[in-house]
Formats: structure tokens, sequence, C-alpha cells
């Protein structure tokens, strides 16, 4: 249950505000990870196939829980209940990463504290929007500090590793995935109350099944596959770049430009989505990813990488916040969670194959294999332009 909070004292720590601290949290550990997880990894004496294994087997794994995941959610009494428990069993599994020293073991807690977080991420992301549609606030706003959050962890720990060691890596990742647990705890509930009138959304489908249309589905497969192009700057593009001849110190700053621009779109995003419909959002974030991989592809110098990183506010967070924003429009609170959570699987299907197919390319062209993500991203933009002409957006929807 939510705990009721006094009339004064603390009318100022809204369930916007709660929800907020938690977001702040939440890509910590990824930002840790971001910056040392890897060589951690190495002088544990793994080699690069088997972190490669390390970073796959959370993700195919919930290629297969994370709807089941959504449902039960959807199924409790609030989404909160699920949030928290996930959050807190990926606060305390990372523990044993203290007492694991082979690859066998890394592999089991490395595991056990990756997928609970990744189970809750789709529930987090459709309980805050429900409320915040509720509230007439901004979901934008609050899912931006995610990013603000992402990328604090990541200066931090590189200062925190600079200063004290390599050994700090560890309990500083366990530190942080122990505070979003506790964070957690602070949530607020999410549904509206029973006796309380929401304001005029429109209901929606009750049942998944309803919308498995292809109207429905074209815009998230098709933005799905342009997220999965974006994992070439997640996976490769510091590796490029640095091939290519750009300082350290200038690969991390382009780096933290493309987060920093992605924060701002979702600051703003709320402006855009009451002008325009979700899947023409969509469609604008897929047609730029295409021109940005085109350019990316001639491993342009620093002008044009400026801009292209600049870009990322509209390849990813634009198309992502328009993804969020169609499901909600869509489906009720009956599937909220189920819903985002088959998106979430859409894009973690379609990242599988990327990396596996742009790990390959790169190896035989280099920046090259950025045209073939053009591509990939340009049959995307296709099927949302599909999707639009078999049911035309009505006003923001």
């Amino acid at each position: 249950m939510d705990t009721p909070m006094p009339d004064t004292a603390l009318r100022w720590l809204t369930p916007e505000l709660r929800t907020t601290f938690y977001y702040m949290t939440v890509f910590t550990t990824a930002g840790a990870a971001t910056v040392y997880a890897g060589i951690w990894f190495t002088d544990k004496g793994l080699d690069p196939a088997q972190i490669g294994i390390i970073n796959a087997v959370p993700v195919f794994i919930m290629l297969v829980l994370n709807m089941l995941v959504g449902r039960l959610a959807d199924r409790a009494s609030d989404w909160r209940q699920v949030i928290v428990i996930g959050a807190l069993l990926g606060g305390v599994f990372p523990i044993g990463l203290f007492f694991v020293h082979d690859f066998w073991g890394i592999l089991l807690f490395w595991t056990l504290g990756a997928i609970p977080l990744a189970a809750i991420g789709p529930v987090a992301d459709a309980a805050a929007m429900r409320m915040t549609r509720r509230n007439g606030t901004d979901y934008g706003a609050i899912r931006a500090w995610g990013t603000v959050g992402y990328m604090t962890a990541i200066y931090a720990t590189g200062q925190i590793v600079m200063l004290l060691g390599g050994g700090a890596f560890l309990p500083l990742f366990v530190g942080l995935a122990l505070l979003r647990g506790m964070v957690a705890l602070g949530l607020p509930n999410f549904r509206a109350p029973a006796h309380e009138r929401t304001l005029a959304v429109p209901q929606g489908a009750g049942r998944l099944r309803e919308v498995m249309q292809p109207w429905f589905l074209l815009p998230l497969i098709g933005w799905s596959m342009v997220f999965a192009t974006h994992l070439i700057l997640n996976a490769f593009q510091g590796l490029l770049w640095k091939e290519q001849g750009l300082p350290e110190l200038g690969i991390g700053l382009l780096i933290a430009l493309g987060a920093a621009s992605e924060a701002a779109m979702m600051f703003l995003f709320k402006r855009l989505s009451s002008r325009f419909p979700a899947r023409t959002l969509i469609l604008v974030s897929a047609l730029v990813s295409v021109a940005r991989w085109i350019i990316m592809g001639f491993s342009p110098d620093w002008p044009f990488l400026i801009g292209l990183q600049l870009l990322h506010s509209v390849t990813f967070a634009l198309g992502f916040m328009g993804c969020v924003h169609f499901i909600a429009n869509w489906t009720s609170e009956d599937i909220a969670a189920e819903a985002q959570s088959f998106f979430t699987v859409l894009q973690q299907g379609f990242s599988v194959a990327a990396l596996l197919g742009f790990g390959w390319l790169i190896g035989l062209v280099g920046a090259g294999a950025y045209f073939a993500a053009a591509i990939f991203a340009a049959i995307g933009a296709l099927l949302i332009w599909l999707s639009m002409q078999m049911m035309r957006p009505k006003a923001t929807t």
C-alpha cells in the first residue's frame, strides 16, 4: 500500500517527484557498467567470448519473461508492487558478485541482477505514463531524469575508479543497485483510485489481442528496427572513432552530447506530442535515422559528428517517446504493462539480430556498416508509413 503523506510538511513530495527520484537511479548501474564492467570482467580472467555471453544471456531470458511480468503487473492491485519487488531483487542479487571469481559464478549473479531490472523497466514506463496522463503532468520530464542519472553515473564512475582504482568498481556498482531498491520503496501508487475521475483519455483496448492488428503492430516493429540500429553506437562507435583518430576525451564528449540531447528531447516532448500525432513523430525519428546513418557511414570529422550526435534527440528519444505515447493512446490500464512489455520484446529481438549482423559487418567494412543500418532503418520507416495509410492518425494518436 502507498503510505499516506501528511497534508502540510510533505505536500511537496508529489507522486511525480517520487517517481522522478526513482528514475534518477534506474540507469545508474548501466552507466557504471558502461565505464568499467568490461575491464572488471577482464580482470576476473574472462575472455571476450565469455563477456559477450554474460551480456547476451539476460536479453535472451527476457525475450521470454518480459510479457509474463507485464501481464502479472497488470493483474496486481497496483504496478508499484512489481516495480518495488524487482528493484529490491535487482539490488540484492549483485551482492553475490563479491563471492564468485569464475565465469559461471559471475554469469549467474550478473544475470540474476540484470533480469529483475529489465523486467520492471517497461512496467515502470507504463505506470509513470498512466499516472502523468491522469494528473495532467509530464511523463517525458520524469523519464529524462533517468538519462541524467545515467550520465552522472558514467562521470562519477570514471572519477572514482581513477581516484581509488579498479577495486572500487564492484562496491560502487552494488551500492547503486541497492540505492535503486531503497528509492523504489518511496514510489507512489500509480493506478487511479476507483472513485477518482480521470482526464478525458480514451479507454482503449482491454485485451492485447484487440490491438494485434497491422496498423498497430507496424509502427512498433518499424521503430524497433530503428532502435536496433542504434546499437552500433552503443557497442562499436567508440572503437570506430578511435580507429578514425579521435582522442578519448573527444569520444567521451561526443557520447555525453548524444545523451544530453536525448534528455533535452524528453523534457520538450510534451509540447510536440500535443501538436503532432504519435506516429508522425515516430516516422520522423525513423527518417532522420536513415539520414544520420548514411552520413555516419562516410566517417565524418568533428563538425559533422557534433551535429550527428545532437540528432540522437530525434533518432532515439523522439521515436521512443512517440511509441510509448502511441501504446498508451490505444490501450487501457488493464493491459498497460503487458503492451509496453510487448514493445520491449520487439526491441530486444531486433537488438539481438542487429548485434550479430552489424558486428560481423563492422569486422568487414568498418564504418561502412552504417549504410546497412540506414537500409534497416529505411525498412522500419516504410512499415511506419504503411500503418499510417491503413489507419490515418487522428489528433495526437
